[in-house]
């Protein structure tokens, strides 16, 4: 069953180019009963290690603004630790409902404004100002949200460039790319060292993830996406209110313990 919600995960991902962090949480928890703290580590893990390919054809392309994605992770990275660490404290302190409410909002919110940009893409944009200075800034609560719930890197990184830059349509996408690809890289390691990644189950999601990720890139030069990317965000729009709705119940019978 991992092996396969790997495939699907990282299929969708090359289809529709949801973030796979807002994916594969809901997944492992309300699916695989995976804790909230293990499966963010483990999705952004894996997040990073299927964005790779895309982020490879971003570069030899050279479609990735290498001072642009400087200025991104010079606010994300700091925010992506600080987000990782307090998801771990909330953890320790015996708050597992809390987070799993935040984490469901944080989500739910995540697909919502995935939707609301999918409409505005087919809207001309007006040229770019250079806002460039704004980035770190920016960057810093979207960091704190990627290491906090693992969502989150993609729509609000794209919406910092559209505001931000005046760059064109592919070096957006490509910089953006590579900042997730980062801010997930960093966020994996900081969970694995703080004991939040399941490796077995990491592992298995890659033997899946890997051709997933290759075969979804390929369908995507043939099948129309749009709506099927509209159909998944009304998905994952439902898992995160799941979440949400999980932890109230949890919480209104009572505290949770570690």
């Amino acid at each position: 069953m991992q092996v396969a919600a790997g495939f699907l995960i990282a299929l969708m991902i090359g289809l529709t180019g949801v973030g796979g962090g807002v994916m594969t949480v809901p997944v492992l928890i309300l699916l695989m009963g995976v804790p909230v703290a293990p499966a963010v580590g483990t999705a952004l893990a894996f997040s990073a290690l299927v964005k790779v390919p895309a982020a490879l054809v971003y570069l030899r392309e050279r479609r990735i603004d290498f001072p642009v994605l400087r200025r991104l992770l010079t606010g994300g990275l700091p925010g992506v630790l600080v987000g990782g660490l307090l998801l771990g404290k909330l953890e320790g302190s015996g708050l597992r409902n809390v987070v799993l409410v935040a984490v469901g909002v944080t989500i739910a919110l995540t697909a919502v404004f995935n939707l609301l940009r999918l409409v505005r893409d087919s809207e001309r944009r007006p040229p770019g100002r250079d806002r460039r200075g704004l980035l770190p800034w920016l960057a810093l609560p979207i960091g704190l949200e990627v290491g906090f719930s693992s969502a989150g890197a993609g729509a609000l990184g794209t919406l910092a460039l559209l505001y931000c830059t005046s760059l064109d349509a592919a070096p957006v996408v490509g910089t953006d790319l590579a900042f997730g690809l980062t801010l997930s890289a960093v966020g994996g390691g900081l969970h694995l060292g703080l004991g939040h990644l399941d490796l077995p189950l990491f592992l298995r999601l890659v033997t899946g993830g890997i051709p997933g990720a290759i075969a979804g890139a390929r369908l995507a030069n043939f099948i129309p996406t749009r709506a099927l990317r509209a159909g998944l965000l009304l998905w994952l729009v439902f898992l995160g209110t799941q979440l949400l709705y999980r932890g109230m119940a949890a919480l209104s019978s009572g505290p949770s313990h570690p």
